[in-house]
């Protein structure tokens, strides 16, 4: 029984003793310092991958007018208009992911997905049912935005 009373007599102070070390471990405010800082560096490497990824659509951008001949094969190849389809796509997910960088959202997070879907559902050769579950998910998605924005609006 006293053993019983030292045992937790021992483990009581240790559990002081650790708040007492958090104490002097917080003391002048080095935790919120800390956590500042790392946000910073968040912030900062979130705006260095943003700005990656704008000049990636920028590039994109640029290589995809510099042909005028493109637009005449469009007419004429159904693979060509295909690939024109896929590359429209990935600089519109480029800059809807380019949005969720900056301003990040449930919203803006299932517009990408939508979009991805959708290039999937277009551009790829895909099965009936393939596009039957294409449509299901888009129009699950669609349902979550919808109750993410009312669950938004009542607080």
């Amino acid at each position: 029984m006293q053993k019983r009373q030292k045992d937790e007599s021992v483990s009581n102070e240790s559990v002081l003793n650790e708040s007492v070390s958090w104490e002097r471990l917080n003391y002048g405010g080095y935790m919120e310092k800390l956590e500042a800082l790392i946000q910073k560096t968040c912030k900062i490497l979130e705006l260095m991958v943003a700005v990656l990824v704008m000049i990636g659509i920028l590039f994109a951008l640029v290589s995809f007018f510099k042909d005028g001949i493109v637009f005449r094969e469009l007419l004429e190849d159904i693979d060509t208009f295909q690939q024109y389809l896929d590359k429209i796509f990935m600089i519109v997910i480029g800059i809807e992911f380019l949005q969720m960088l900056f301003r990040p959202s449930s919203d803006n997070v299932i517009e990408v997905l939508v979009f991805l879907v959708a290039r999937h559902m277009i551009v790829v050769d895909t099965t009936p049912y393939e596009d039957f579950v294409s449509v299901i998910s888009i129009a699950v998605l669609c349902v979550v935005r919808q109750y993410l924005r009312g669950a938004k609006e009542t607080r």
